[in-house]
């Protein structure tokens, strides 16, 4: 068995190379103790204490360290592992905020060696996502029954359908099967079973499908993937503790945006500079959300917003939209707890009474706090459409069952890019 049943990665040499263990370590010399000794080799003067050595490369230790933890929980998320995207500012981040905090701790360190420990970090960060992209995509054997068929193939995975129930010597990482085909035959089961006992691992579909789009398919709330139906509290609890202070940081900064933006509204056509707008939040309550105002209040329209066709947004309109400036007075209702940065965003009353009548259980996205930006906005952008709706209410489970820190991250830097080119504006 040992033979004909091996997964991929069971050579020796890709075991090494794609350990995390190995990787890091590799990182570390890279990384932190390169640039450290390179300084220290040339810094000839001698007149520098032995504790700004030993606080410049724990800092430099502290930076790639949080920095690989945080690569490494990310990339598992859909799409992370095709999009380079997040990383350069990611590093930037973490260098700038631990370089940022040694004044107020009153930690000296030099400043040379942890800018080449920057830029090094780049380097190492960018090869190894694009060595791993090319090299490491996973191997996976379809069983030919029920609805694997669904699956498509898609350049994060390698998906081969299996003939027979029989690896023929081939290596994989996994096994891809409908566990909940009623109608597998004895030969395909011992062979399921057979896998599992060669430490091969075995997936329902659904998994595979689910880390392929990022959507969490349900048709019955009594029939889900998601797990225990309430997101972890103790998280909840931290990011509105996060949330206060990241508002209390960015007031300062864009209260001059704020004032221009303001500006510009109320030159560029008649009416209030806000927009307040009643709708469903946390638990199903009724909150107003604040937005700089985008449309004409003399034009009449639609009851939803037609994308980039709509008569009634302004030209100012439709450069805040676009880069979502619109947005940005939201930060009240952050700081009053009524939304977080990161959450399925807000739906109208009306909207929302007309989904539901559509899909019953359509009010279990407010389970958690609605956010300014979501996973849905940075995959697919915005909709309106029934259709549409069904496909963003997907993406909302997926957020909710994956409901973390490091989701939130990867939002966090997605949202970075849709400001930045105005994908799903509108």
């Amino acid at each position: 068995m040992r033979n004909t049943f091996q997964r991929r990665h069971s050579l020796w040499h890709e075991r090494i190379l794609f350990s995390g263990y190995f990787q890091f370590l590799l990182g570390v010399l890279f990384v932190t103790l390169l640039p450290f000794w390179q300084f220290v080799f040339f810094n000839h003067s001698g007149k520098l204490s032995d504790s700004l050595y030993i606080n410049t490369l724990l800092s430099e230790m502290a930076c790639f360290c949080l920095a690989f933890i945080i690569i490494r929980q990310i990339r598992h998320f859909p799409g992370a592992q095709q999009s380079v995207v997040y990383i350069l500012p990611l590093l930037a981040i973490i260098w700038l905020v631990i370089v940022s905090g040694m004044p107020y701790l009153r930690v000296e360190y030099i400043r040379q060696p942890l800018l080449i420990s920057y830029i090094f970090a780049n380097i190492w960060s960018v090869t190894a996502f694009y060595i791993r992209k090319r090299f490491r995509a996973p191997k996976l054997a379809l069983v030919p029954l029920g609805r694997t068929e669904s699956l498509s193939m898609n350049p994060e995975l390698q998906l081969y359908t299996l003939d027979a129930p029989d690896l023929q010597g081939r290596r994989y990482d996994a096994i891809v099967a409908d566990l909940h085909f009623d109608q597998i035959p004895a030969a395909w089961e011992k062979f399921l079973a057979k896998c599992t006992l060669s430490n091969i691992p075995v997936f329902h579909y659904r998994q595979i499908e689910e880390m392929l789009t990022g959507r969490v398919s349900i048709e019955h709330m009594a029939e889900n993937d998601i797990g225990t139906l309430t997101p972890s509290p103790m998280y909840s609890i931290m990011k509105r503790f996060f949330d206060a202070i990241l508002v209390f940081i960015l007031i300062p900064l864009i209260l001059p945006v704020v004032i221009v933006t303001g500006l510009l509204i109320k030159l560029d056509s008649k009416g209030p500079v806000f927009f307040i707008q009643e709708r469903i939040g946390y638990r199903g309550k009724l909150f107003n959300v604040y937005k700089f105002r985008s449309m004409h209040i003399d034009i009449e329209g639609e009851g939803y917003t037609n994308e980039n066709n709509d008569p009634r947004i302004t030209d100012i309109g439709r450069i805040i939209r676009k880069y979502r400036i619109d947005e940005l007075p939201q930060l009240v209702n952050v700081l009053k707890g009524e939304m977080s940065f990161i959450g399925p965003r807000p739906e109208s009353k009306e909207l929302a009474e007309w989904y539901e009548d559509m899909i019953p259980f359509f009010s279990y996205r407010h389970v958690v706090r609605p956010g300014i930006s979501g996973w849905a906005q940075v995959n697919q952008g915005y909709t309106a459409d029934l259709k549409g709706m069904e496909k963003k209410l997907q993406y909302d489970f997926y957020y909710i069952k994956h409901f973390s820190i490091w989701l939130d991250v990867l939002i966090f830097f997605k949202t970075i890019r849709t400001v930045l080119t105005g994908f799903g504006a509108r």
